[in-house]
């Protein structure tokens, strides 16, 4: 795949293919995948799926005038080539007729990177599904699924496959991005008491091969709570309570945070979620560091215009605001170099964790609440950094450092300054990495990566 990349990228930006077209930039931005889905009902395999694609953006930039057109290839070069070739003199000639963009910035230095990540797979005959480590993977993943589950409602969904991001220009700058991740996300739901059976623990597994012995683990630990669900739900009153958020409840109210708090756009128009911290007005626990974590995740270190990105970039350190996403035009419209894409939105955001035992969560909450997921989050008052939200699967009373029974869904309404600021007594020393689910057009690349956190008062409306 990655000579097919180079060929039609000689072809479609090489100066050569490129004389007389009369601009000063063309450039090739590339999404493929090669995916195998899965989707399990009551611990069995009720649809497989394979989907295959590649698609295009072909740009020409002259001056401060830029044109973009997308098209699907086929992986055929020569037929691959024609049609890009075809795009891209249309849009040369349209180019004349767009509009000049003053916030338009390219990139200036040629920087080429090169990411090919397999995850070590041992067997790895290829890079698609068919009679490889895609099927191979698959096959263990049913297999240990259907022994274990074995008369659970397991429900859940796999995918699996080598994802490829690529961009190459006339300048002669080439960048190629392929990773290779499964994840697994999945519930057991309860099947006993009528009433209970909209009831379920959620739990995911990801990474870059079946890790057998992570599974069992994970699936015990839902096994146990799901114990805990049949229990009838015991009421709990609004007010503030002790509480436990699992990672993937944390990682929820982080993915708020993406929703215009880190860009510098946001900050200077006055919409950022995050100004009160950017303005020194308000602070996090000391406790508390984020960073957007390229080289660490598993989003491309490169946007789909060039800009290639740094390996990290501190956006909090010890609760105080450290920088900002900057997008190319942001940087050409208020100064400042380039470190994210257009969205200005994290593709790898990272907390670092910090002392707490995860084994132990019960035991630290006391008296309180432990928060498995949250949903139907919002912003109550952005500018406040305030948020909204229900708790959802697996939540429960703890009392005496033990869980004694499910609770039923309750709305918070509290401000994530304050959480994770005076709020936070700490957050635990493992932390997990929770790849993007999303599958609109495609397989998204990014991550979340994040601890669970205890946190002194949680306060919930209802």
């Amino acid at each position: 795949m990655k000579d097919w990349f180079h060929a039609i990228a000689d072809a479609v930006c090489a100066p050569a293919a490129t004389a007389g077209l009369g601009v000063d930039r063309v450039t090739l931005a590339l999404d493929c995948e090669d995916s195998l889905f899965a989707r399990f009902n009551r611990g069995a395999v009720r649809q497989l799926t394979r989907v295959e694609q590649r698609q295009a953006t072909v740009a020409v930039v002259r001056g401060q005038r830029r044109a973009a057109g997308e098209i699907d290839l086929t992986g055929d070069t020569g037929e691959d080539i024609g049609r890009l070739q075809a795009l891209r003199d249309a849009l040369a000639r349209d180019l004349p007729r767009v509009p000049e963009d003053p916030y338009l910035r390219p990139p200036e230095r040629v920087v080429s990177t090169t990411r090919d990540d397999d995850g070590d797979r041992d067997g790895a005959a290829g890079d698609g599904p068919d009679g490889d480590a895609g099927t191979h993977s698959l096959r263990a993943v049913v297999a240990q699924i259907t022994e274990e589950a074995a008369g659970l409602d397991f429900v859940g969904f796999h995918a699996d496959g080598p994802v490829v991001a690529a961009f190459a220009d006339s300048r002669g700058q080439r960048n190629w991005h392929r990773v290779r991740r499964f994840n697994l996300d999945w519930s057991l739901f309860c099947q006993g008491d009528p009433a209970a059976r909209s009831r379920a623990v959620k739990s995911r597994l990801a990474g870059s091969r079946w890790d057998a012995a992570a599974f069992s683990r994970r699936l015990a630990l839902a096994r146990r709570r799901l114990a805990w669900l049949e229990r009838p739900p015991v009421p709990v009153a609004p007010g503030a309570w002790r509480t436990w958020l699992e990672p993937a409840a944390v990682a929820d109210m982080l993915g708020m945070l993406a929703w215009g708090g880190f860009g510098l756009k946001e900050r200077r128009t006055g919409t950022s979620a995050l100004a009160l911290l950017a303005g020194g007005d308000a602070a996090l626990s000391p406790a508390f560091h984020l960073a957007e974590a390229t080289a660490a995740g598993i989003a491309p270190a490169f946007t789909a215009t060039g800009h290639v990105k740094p390996d990290t970039v501190v956006l909090v350190a010890r609760g105080r605001d450290a920088g900002a996403l900057v997008s190319p035009r942001s940087a050409a419209e208020f100064g400042g170099e380039p470190n994210a894409d257009e969205g200005e939105s994290p593709a790898s955001l990272s907390l670092a964790p910090g002392l707490l035992d995860p084994a132990a969560a019960a035991a630290a909450v006391g008296s309180g609440l432990l928060v498995g997921n949250l949903w139907y989050l919002n912003w109550s008052d952005r500018q406040r950094c305030r948020m909204t939200g229900m708790t959802r699967f697996a939540c429960f009373r703890v009392e005496g450092g033990e869980i004694v029974a499910p609770i039923e869904p309750m709305r918070f309404d509290d401000s994530f300054l304050r959480l994770f600021g005076e709020s936070l007594v700490g957050l635990a020393r493992e932390a997990e990495t929770i790849p993007s689910d999303d599958t609109y057009g495609r397989r998204h690349l990014g991550s979340i990566t994040t601890p669970a956190a205890l946190l002194a008062d949680m306060r919930f409306t209802l």
